[in-house]
């Protein structure tokens, strides 16, 4: 029997993804969780698996087009399967008998459009309207003459489809002055996100100093032990154990905030996001179940999720379900600075650099490794003095690092 593969909520307030490359084509057969397509949201690129096992009969989006989660993506059955009717406005495509090309397939060249006909998928269209650029006098590379986003961009490049107002052009600007970049993909996502936290969560930051040298010399004397198994083992894991422990002893910090019901939702899972840099903005990972991984599983998936996030490669699994966020510039981490919290979750920890400076020690000077740890809290959730004993909590895993391979598991 015929079944249909909607485009599942993939979280974090968005509606909408744009079909980027289909692994598949109609008539193929799939096995469950085989690559099926590659989908673009505002926050990030995703593989989505197949969810089942059968045969491709029909797929209900093509490349570049935008569909709204819920909307049909393909549609799954068995050889020689009739199709059902697609419920969209637009007639379906048609469908050639099992074993043989789609009619497309058979004509000599693509076939033009129509006269007065544009064929654009709507993030083409909002990007050309971002930046002022006419479609009908753009030549479309893509399928069909179908315009693409890097057609839109070079045609915007030149003075025929940049819209200028009347007082722009009463008004003279130096060649090169400026540069104006459209706001748009993971950067609009990020703007709405960080808008949405600052004005809902009541944002207030608690910052402590940390002596991290003991856990410097522990990380030195494991690190040929990581590259025997394969691991390059950073800082980040174990940040994350001590994380977890302070989040067992103060739980209300590992919660969101169901704004309808009027709820705080203390989660019984720990899953750690990790904001990780990316050339199209910041995206937070998820490392999930870190109660359950030792230090050594940390360390890999922190490294696969930092991968498939610059590589765009990224699962739903990978994006979805965190409960606390950990965000951290490396060595470019800086002193000190105020996360933002990843809404709606009611707390961030922010890490900064280490770096050798002299503090006082049993009224000794001595030269040590730094750190600041920065955290953001909803003070709506959580009490000033809750947020710092949590903080004091996490300083104290970190400068006794053995105390993490005792209770934090």
């Amino acid at each position: 029997m015929a079944r249909e593969f909607k485009l599942p909520d993939i979280g974090e307030g968005v509606h909408e993804g744009e079909v980027v490359k289909w692994f598949v084509k109609e008539g193929d057969p799939v096995k469950e969780n085989d690559p099926l397509v590659e989908v673009m949201t505002d926050k990030v690129t995703v593989q989505i698996p197949s969810p089942t096992t059968g045969s491709i009969l029909q797929l209900r989006a093509k490349e570049g087009e935008v569909v709204t989660v819920g909307s049909t993506l393909v549609v799954f059955g068995e050889p020689g399967e009739a199709v059902p009717t697609s419920p969209s406005p637009t007639p379906p495509p048609v469908t050639a008998p099992t074993g043989a090309p789609p009619k497309d397939a058979r004509k000599p060249g693509p076939a033009p459009p129509a006269t007065g006909e544009i064929l654009a998928a709507p993030a083409v269209r909002r990007l050309a309207k971002e930046l002022g650029a006419d479609l009908a006098r753009i030549r479309g590379s893509g399928p069909r003459g179908r315009i693409t986003e890097d057609d839109v961009r070079r045609a915007s490049k030149g003075p025929a489809t940049v819209a200028v107002t009347p007082k722009q052009a009463m008004e003279p600007v130096a060649a090169g002055a400026e540069e104006r970049i459209p706001i748009h993909g993971l950067r609009k996502r990020i703007f709405e996100k960080m808008a949405k936290s600052k004005g809902t969560a009541a944002h207030f930051t608690y910052v402590e100093e940390v002596d991290m040298t003991q856990l410097v010399h522990l990380r030195d004397r494991l690190k040929e032990a990581g590259e025997r198994k394969g691991t390059k083992l950073t800082y980040l894991p174990f940040i994350v154990k001590a994380t977890l422990a302070g989040l067992r002893e103060f739980p209300t910090l590992n919660a969101s905030v169901d704004e309808g019901r009027g709820e705080i939702v203390v989660k019984r899972d720990h899953n750690i996001g990790i904001a990780t840099a990316t050339e199209e903005g910041l995206t937070v990972t998820v490392v999930h179940d870190v109660d359950r991984r030792d230090l050594w599983d940390l360390a890999k998936e922190i490294e696969r999720l930092a991968t498939a996030a610059r590589d765009k490669r990224l699962s739903l699994q990978d994006v979805q379900g965190s409960t606390f966020t950990i965000t951290s510039l490396g060595k470019e981490g800086g002193i000190v600075a105020t996360p933002i919290i990843n809404w709606p979750e009611v707390a961030i920890l922010g890490i900064h650099k280490i770096e050798k400076r002299p503090v006082v020690r049993d009224d000794q000077i001595v030269i040590r490794d730094m750190m600041y740890l920065s955290c953001s809290f909803d003070h709506r959730v959580v009490d000033g003095h809750v947020g710092a004993a949590f903080v004091q909590s996490v300083r104290n895993f970190l400068e006794h690092p053995a105390l993490l391979f005792v209770e934090a598991g």
